[in-house]
Formats: C-alpha cells, sequence, structure tokens
C-alpha cells in the first residue's frame, strides 16, 4: 500500500496560532509534544513505510514539514507550485505512484485529523484496501455520534458483503440542524471525513472520464516526474489545471455510476477545524478550563472562569475572571477573544484582515 497525505490550506478557523505560513499542521495541539502531520505519519507506519509515503504540500510548507519528518524521503515531498485544491494535489501523487507501480493501492489522509483508536483505524484502511481491489472508491465514512452541521454526509446504500462494506448511494453538503437530525435518526448515513483508498488505475480512470483536461495534464506531469524536464514540465503545466476538489470532480459522478464504496470507521475520529471542537477533543480540567499545553507555567490567571480554552503560547500570562464558554488565544502579533458558540467564525476575521491588506497577520 501507498499512502499519500495532502497538506494544504492554512487552517483559518485557529488563527492566530494557524498562519499561512505555519500551518495548523505542523502545530502539537492536541495535548502531545508531536505535531498533527507527526502523529498523522506515526500512525500510518504501519500500512506503509515511509519510502511509500508522500506529502502533497505548497511550497511555503516544504521545508517545515522535510523539518518535522526527517525520515521521509525528500523527494516524497510533492510541492505544488500553486494552490489547485485536492483533486489536482491527490491526482498528481496517484499519477506519480502508477507510473512507478501500476498495481498500486493507494490512501489519502489528511494531515490534521485526529483519531484515538489508531489499531482501528488502520485495520478500517485495510477494509477499505480489499474492497478497492474490487475496482471500488472507497470512503471511510465515519459513525456519527451526533447531528452535526459542519461535515458532509455519504448516504449508505447496498450491502457488498465482506467488511461491513457498502455502496455509496449519494454525497451530501454540510446539512442544516433538523436535517442532520434526521440523518442520525435513519442510520443510513455516515460524516464524510475525506478518507479514500483505491487503486490508482481506478482512480485515473474516473479522472480521465469526469475530467479529462486534469487527466492529461496530470499524465504529463508524472511522464516527465522523473526526468530532468520534471521540474520544467510541472511550472508549465500545472497553472492550467482546473481548481475542483476530489469530492465534487470525481467522488459524487462516480457514485453515480455505481464505483463508489464505504467502510465505516468506528475509531474516535475528530477534524480540529476550529477552537470549540479542540476544547471538546481535549481533557478540560474540574472548571472545564483547557490550558493549551498545559499550565507548568502558570501562565493562565483564573478566578470564576469555566469551559474556556486559553491559548497562552505568547508566553504572556493570561488572567480572567467572571467569564464561561470562551476562547483566548494569546500570539506574539495577535490575539483572539471570541465566545466558542463563534468559533466557526473566526475565518471572518482572516477574510478581514487580508482585506485590510495585513498579511503579514496572516
Amino acid at each position: 500500500m501507498y499512502v499519500v497525505i495532502p497538506a494544504g490550506g492554512s487552517g483559518t478557523r485557529l488563527w492566530p496560532l494557524s498562519r499561512a505560513a505555519h500551518p495548523k499542521f505542523l502545530h502539537a495541539l492536541t495535548g502531545d509534544s508531536r505535531s498533527l502531520i507527526q502523529t498523522t505519519l506515526d500512525r500510518l507506519a504501519a500500512l506503509a513505510p515511509p519510502a511509500r509515503t508522500f506529502i502533497v504540500t505548497g511550497g511555503a510548507h516544504a521545508a517545515g514539514i522535510a523539518r518535522q519528518l526527517p525520515d521521509l524521503p525528500e523527494e516524497n515531498i510533492l510541492v505544488e507550485p500553486g494552490p489547485r485544491d485536492s483533486a489536482p494535489a491527490i491526482g498528481l501523487a496517484a499519477a506519480i505512484i502508477h507510473a512507478r507501480d501500476p498495481e498500486a493501492i493507494m490512501g489519502s489522509f489528511h494531515a490534521d485529523h485526529l483519531v484515538r483508536d489508531e489499531e482501528a483505524f488502520r485495520a478500517a484502511v485495510r477494509a477499505a484496501a480489499a474492497v478497492a481491489r474490487e475496482g471500488y472508491l472507497v470512503t471511510i465514512g465515519i459513525s456519527p455520534t451526533a447531528p452535526e452541521t459542519g461535515y458532509g454526509y455519504i448516504r449508505q446504500g447496498a450491502a457488498l458483503g465482506d467488511h461491513d462494506a457498502c455502496r455509496v448511494e449519494e454525497f451530501k453538503e454540510k446539512p442544516p440542524r433538523a436535517v442532520a437530525e434526521e440523518y442520525l435518526a435513519s442510520g443510513r448515513y455516515l460524516w464524510n471525513a475525506g478518507m479514500f483508498v483505491w487503486r490508482t488505475a481506478t482512480l485515473l480512470e474516473e479522472l480521465a472520464r469526469q475530467l479529462p483536461d486534469l487527466h492529461a495534464g496530470l499524465a504529463r506531469i508524472a511522464a516527465d516526474w522523473d526526468t530532468p524536464h520534471g521540474a520544467e514540465t510541472l511550472a508549465a503545466v500545472w497553472p492550467t489545471l482546473p481548481k475542483v476538489t476530489i469530492d465534487h470532480g470525481i467522488m459524487e459522478g462516480a457514485a453515480a455510476w455505481g464505483r463508489v464504496a464505504t467502510v465505516p470507521g468506528r475509531f474516535g475520529w475528530n477534524d480540529v477545524g476550529d477552537w470549540d471542537t479542540l476544547a471538546r477533543v481535549l481533557a478540560a480540567g474540574d472548571d472545564g478550563n483547557i490550558v493549551l499545553g498545559g499550565d507548568r507555567a502558570g501562565l493562565h490567571l483564573a478566578i470564576e472562569t469555566r469551559n474556556s480554552l486559553i491559548a497562552p503560547v505568547g508566553g504572556r500570562i493570561v488572567a480572567t475572571l467572571g467569564l464561561e464558554d470562551i476562547v483566548v488565544v494569546d500570539t506574539a502579533d495577535a490575539v483572539l477573544v471570541c465566545p466558542r458558540s463563534r468559533a466557526q467564525d473566526v475565518k471572518k476575521l482572516v477574510d478581514a484582515l487580508k482585506a485590510q491588506g495585513r498579511d503579514a497577520h496572516l
């Protein structure tokens, strides 16, 4: 098996800690000394050695990833010349792997997810690989535990036999609360976590059918990748590729053709996407407060403060009095204060900084 880890974006909902030049997957956010991308690689190590593990990322992050993952071959960090979204990124890795090993099974897993039961995770991936060998594009769907409105959903269809696999009838966008409650009650839906397993040949066939321009461009890049012309071809072709996600560009259409299957994942999964989610993931003290990185230096002074997340990463004392359900993130050049209920809206602050041209704070 080959493993691909797309590592892009800047984690805008975790601003001001996560920045464009040092995004969330390079931070240790979950009470561990290892960063999110390091823990991702740790749990995938039993599935594929470093030689069969690839990171797809932007030029701004390549050096930081290389420093954090010294055992990964440098040539396995595939650097995109510019952001083109997930279909070109994942497709690039698939095309390069396929050129070297036409029988390859490939799994794609985000760099910034949290998994509690790693053995159960690996069992789900192995089950997905078995289904993928039958010619399906397989997504590992997460058994929902609540009517979450921040995730997309997968509607399960007919069972496929072994491994609890089902056909995927349809991908659903992030629903309103009432619809999410209906999905949960029906028992037919899984969360779409963006974890995929397939034969590279199967993915490339779907790329050729649904996104022929993207397929043709990736084929050109892959053909020259291991030659002296590789960098030149990548620079010339990459900006011409369509900007499209793997879900919209490939998986939705393939599901309509009956080519997508899902294997349920029951391993304690979280997409650490915002400060409130992070607060729910981490263990809180008796007062419900979480101090990011612990409070060994006594940097949080709290009086009558409850159910709050405090991140005193700037090294200063953060004092809170008479507050509840808040987020305070103190960095060297920016401070965020917001209710936990508005954590999803932190992206609006980043958008405002962009509009004001305050790039130094992005």
